[in-house]
């Protein structure tokens, strides 16, 4: 007999995999396809996880409009990785 278990993922859950999938989103593709009623402060939640979410500006098209700035998934570089933990040893060296 097989058992079937479904697991219901958070909308941070299946915006998470969808930026590890490699898509860029805009926050109107977060807001519209995941159902995030903010998708500013969800990209901050998972910075703050500690998820290298950048942001992409939105550049000019021949027609000088402006074309929507789009979230991604990168790699921390290491300026900012050594940044982090500087911030930490000074935060424990202070307590």
């Amino acid at each position: 007999m097989t058992e079937v278990v479904t697991v219901k993922l958070t909308k941070t859950d299946r915006v998470l995999t969808a930026f590890q999938a490699g898509k860029e989103l805009t926050a109107g593709e977060i807001s519209n396809q995941f159902g995030v009623k903010n998708p500013t402060a969800m990209v901050s939640s998972l910075r703050q996880q500690g998820f290298p979410i950048y942001l992409n500006e939105g550049s000019r098209d021949s027609r000088g409009r402006s074309r929507a700035s789009r979230y991604r998934l990168g790699t921390a570089s290491r300026a900012v990785i050594a940044a982090g933990y500087k911030a930490l040893s000074h935060k424990n060296q202070s307590q």
